[in-house]
């Protein structure tokens, strides 16, 4: 078995928000695939099961997602080696991709709370750029992880998006 988490905020409200980078990643990943979120929720989650797969939203807050990712873990058996992490990230340039098989949360309260409750950060994860440094010194960090993307990142965000579902592509099929 192997697990797949987006991380991200749940309700509309968050929908196309840089925080939600990990949810639009995996909704992409199953659209351009012809694969369908069945009306299924476990552990407080999100979830669809494709093969020995789970890919999951946790429907906690981003900064709590650690408590659905610990939960199908254990209940699953799922080795820590086996659980990929997307999420967004502030401090790389919008649209860069970077995987890292293991590594501190640096900042990140999603993935600080998948440490707390893994009690470890060797987990992959795979981190999208959602930076923006203009904006970010307008808004704040808080805001403007939860404002919505430029019109001109929107129009990158689909070949983004791919390159991250190749990554997982290429991830899950190492075995």
């Amino acid at each position: 078995m192997k697990l797949v988490v987006g991380l991200g905020n749940p309700g509309g409200r968050y929908n196309f928000t840089r925080h939600n980078s990990g949810f639009l990643a995996l909704d992409f990943y199953f659209k351009v695939r012809g694969i369908s979120w069945e009306a299924k929720s476990k552990f407080g989650a999100i979830y669809a099961r494709v093969g020995d797969v789970f890919f999951v939203k946790p429907q906690d807050f981003y900064n709590d997602s650690g408590r659905a990712v610990s939960e199908f873990m254990r209940y699953y058996k799922i080795p820590i080696s086996d659980i990929l992490v997307i999420c967004d990230n502030f401090d790389l340039e919008f649209g860069k991709i970077r995987f890292r098989s293991s590594g501190l949360a640096g900042g990140n309260n999603g993935l600080k709370s998948i440490d707390a409750h893994l009690s470890s950060s060797e987990y992959p994860r795979i981190r999208i750029g959602t930076g923006n440094d203009e904006l970010r010194r307008k808004l704040g960090d808080v805001e403007f992880v939860l404002s919505r993307f430029t019109s001109e990142e929107k129009e990158r965000l689909p070949k983004i998006l791919n390159e991250v579902s190749e990554k997982i592509d290429e991830l899950l099929s190492r075995g």
